[in-house]
């Protein structure tokens, strides 16, 4: 019984003290001012680097070229936004030129069946009998149109996928620990069963990160 009595009263204080602790902890602040906890894991990171492809992005979509121009301006920057423009006008004046002739040999192919099959007096193509040589440069031209749609649309991808590649490539950093080291060195090749050896010169690269 004794026992029984004496668990309990240790059981008492230790819960009073416990209470007294909690209270003591949630006590206020003298100055009057009520302190606050900082979550660490709230404060968000942002990535400079990821900014600026989004960036790229977007300005390259809309004006092509205008992603490389926000990167920041230099010889190399500047020799990538001439070559978008003059590749995308050779593939315009391209089109245009295959678009013209096209459209010559799909008009002498309906003039000639509208006229039974015959050629027209006045075509410049007079003189060709048959439809078969007109249909297929009328083929030639519709499949060169088709390749340079591609191309141009291939052209503007690329420029939008590099605009994010040197706008994310900008901000990296590889440190000044990086570094190579070359030095010679000789390669043992043995041959089967280690009877023949024979080496050879060689160079060793080693780089340091």
């Amino acid at each position: 019984m004794s026992r029984t009595l004496w668990v309990s009263v240790c059981l008492f204080f230790a819960a009073f003290g416990a209470r007294a602790q909690e209270a003591v902890l949630m006590k206020k602040d003298s100055t009057g001012t009520r302190l606050e906890k900082v979550d660490t894991l709230k404060s968000t990171y942002i990535n400079p680097g990821k900014v600026a492809a989004r960036k790229a992005i977007f300005r390259s979509m809309i004006i092509p070229g205008w992603g490389q121009y926000g990167n920041g301006i230099n010889l190399y920057r500047g020799i990538k936004i001439a070559a978008i423009y003059t590749g995308g006008t050779i593939l315009a004046l391209s089109y245009i030129s295959n678009n013209k002739q096209y459209n010559i040999y799909l008009k002498e192919l309906r003039d000639r069946q509208a006229n039974g099959g015959k050629p027209v007096i006045g075509s410049p193509y007079y003189g060709v009998s048959g439809t078969t040589g007109i249909a297929a440069a009328k083929d030639t031209y519709r499949r060169n149109k088709d390749v340079i749609v591609f191309s141009l649309v291939g052209v503007y991808a690329i420029q939008v996928i590099e605009a994010y590649v040197d706008a994310r490539l900008n901000y990296f950093d590889v440190g000044d620990d990086l570094g190579f080291r070359i030095k010679p060195g000789i390669i043992n090749s043995n041959s089967m069963y280690g009877y023949q050896s024979s080496f050879a010169p060689a160079i060793k690269l080693s780089f340091r990160l």
